[in-house]
């Protein structure tokens, strides 16, 4: 499946958010990009460009394109609840964030590289699917021939366990996804209520 794989520097300051992960490029120049830098004045936006910014920085931050998006909207809405909460809880599902929620990968472009090239196990079978969504009780682990690779214990060496909804243990380097996240869980700065206002359009 394709992916962005241009300057994300350029596209955390186009939200004025670092949300690829700490990046000290971002932190010194945190204005929009173009050529006129900090200086240049910018229009004031409309509310459908203020929606669709909103969509389009998750779409970023998770890795996702248009019509899988799509897709996981499409679901959150048929679901009982508040749709722009269960859109991230559905995100946040995904075998992918879990991986990276987990410490086992450093960032989610590498945590979906990992499930890609076959290194991570779903309940002791290898999954390779991204988005596969995960439920209560799954657990996910490190495929046997995959747990002295470099990136993965590097990257479990300086994980911390920072999520409740989720358990690790180390020994058998192995996590359980317990629950689903509670909306104030998910740390990400996202405004979910403004994609639902672009998708009711």
């Amino acid at each position: 499946m394709a992916r962005y794989i241009g300057p994300k520097t350029k596209i955390a300051r186009k939200f004025r958010e670092p949300i690829f992960g700490p990046d000290r490029y971002f932190e010194k120049r945190s204005y929009p990009p173009g050529m006129h830098g900090a200086a240049k004045k910018r229009a004031k936006q409309s509310e459908y460009a203020i929606q669709l910014a909103e969509k389009q920085k998750v779409k970023y931050t998770y890795g996702m394109l248009e019509r899988q998006f799509a897709r996981f909207y499409s679901i959150a809405l048929r679901k009982e609840g508040i749709t722009g909460e269960n859109l991230l809880k559905l995100i946040e599902s995904r075998l992918d964030n879990v991986v990276f929620r987990l410490g086992i990968a450093p960032t989610r472009a590498a945590a979906r590289q990992l499930v890609g090239h076959c290194h991570i196990t779903v309940n002791g079978k290898v999954n390779n699917i991204s988005s596969y969504i995960l439920r209560p009780g799954d657990v996910v682990g490190v495929r046997e021939r995959s747990k002295s690779f470099e990136a993965i214990t590097d990257s479990l060496a300086s994980r911390s366990n920072k999520y409740g909804w989720l358990e690790w243990d180390t020994t058998a380097m192995q996590g359980k996804f317990v629950t689903t996240p509670a909306r104030e869980e998910i740390p990400e700065n996202i405004k979910e209520q403004l994609i639902v206002e672009l998708y009711s359009k």
